[in-house]
């Protein structure tokens, strides 16, 4: 990994030669979006990587906080999503066109289907991945979006993706957390060349209160959520803790003075439960 001069924060390699910067702060629908803790992150904490989606109606917001903040846009990274209602060759294009327009910019870092099942009717879903994926990939190879990836795919999804397609997804981002660790995805993903990014790395909240998670902050004198995320990070997980309070932000980026002994690691390991915030199944987005 090299380091990126912003936050000290260590970058993680794409296939296509792209550095990636390994944390980032992740923005969401339902009061998941605040313009003054962008900026915060931004101007005060050295953050450089933000993500986001269609899905959580902020992208123009952002777009706003982006131009405001002062950082160049050549220093950032910024992904966003594709929502599945907008799938196919031709909507596929469009959309990200749009996503573009909304941000104030005139390319993407990284540009990502949100999910593996399409909302299209009459069409099989790896007929509409397949169609969604070949306008990404012309997206690609005209620089509109610099890499592009995959959210919420399992591994069926990927082998189907690269047998119909030509470009292997750049990333794959999905839940990740002391209580989801899908390792067989992970393991899968590192074997194709394919970055694993993760998302929900505090398991909404959820694991800052667990008793091994307090112990081991305690043993490190760091908080829950430092703990945490420094655990997804020595996974050479790609991490990006989402929040809208100044003082969680600082601290989420406060992960790169410490380390966790291996031992320590093993014990957070041993908290997986398989237990999913996510579901990936219909009605969508349920949590």
């Amino acid at each position: 990994m090299t380091t990126a001069s912003s936050l000290s924060c260590p970058t993680v390699p794409l296939s296509n030669g792209l550095q990636i910067p390994i944390l980032g702060l992740g923005t969401s629908h339902h009061g998941g979006y605040s313009h003054d803790a962008v900026l915060y992150a931004l101007r005060e904490c050295g953050v450089r990587h933000i993500d986001t989606a269609k899905r959580y109606g902020c992208e123009a917001q952002l777009g706003k906080a982006l131009q405001e903040s002062g950082v160049p846009r050549k220093d950032l990274w910024l992904t966003t999503k594709l929502w599945p209602g907008d799938y196919g060759y031709t909507t596929t294009k469009k959309a990200c066109l749009d996503s573009c327009s909304r941000l104030g910019v005139e390319y993407l870092d990284l540009y990502l289907m949100h999910w593996p099942d399409s909302m299209v009717p009459g069409q099989l879903n790896r007929e509409i991945r397949a169609d969604t994926w070949r306008a990404l990939e012309e997206l690609y190879e005209e620089g509109v979006c610099r890499a592009i990836g995959v959210s919420n795919f399992l591994v069926p999804h990927l082998q189907q993706l690269k047998q119909d397609c030509t470009v292997v997804p750049h990333v794959n981002q999905v839940e990740y957390h002391p209580f989801q660790q899908p390792e067989e995805l992970v393991k899968y993903c590192r074997q194709e060349g394919i970055v694993f990014e993760g998302y929900c790395p505090l398991a909404k909240g959820q694991a800052l209160s667990h008793p091994t998670v307090l112990k081991l902050a305690h043993k490190y004198r760091h908080t829950p959520a430092q703990i945490c995320i420094r655990w997804s990070l020595q996974n050479g997980v790609v991490t990006i803790p989402k929040s809208t309070k100044h003082e969680r932000i600082a601290e989420n980026c406060h992960v790169f003075g410490f380390s966790l002994s291996q031992d320590d690691m093993d014990i957070i390991r041993c908290l997986h439960c398989d237990m999913r915030l996510i579901q990936l199944h219909y009605p969508l987005w349920r949590g």
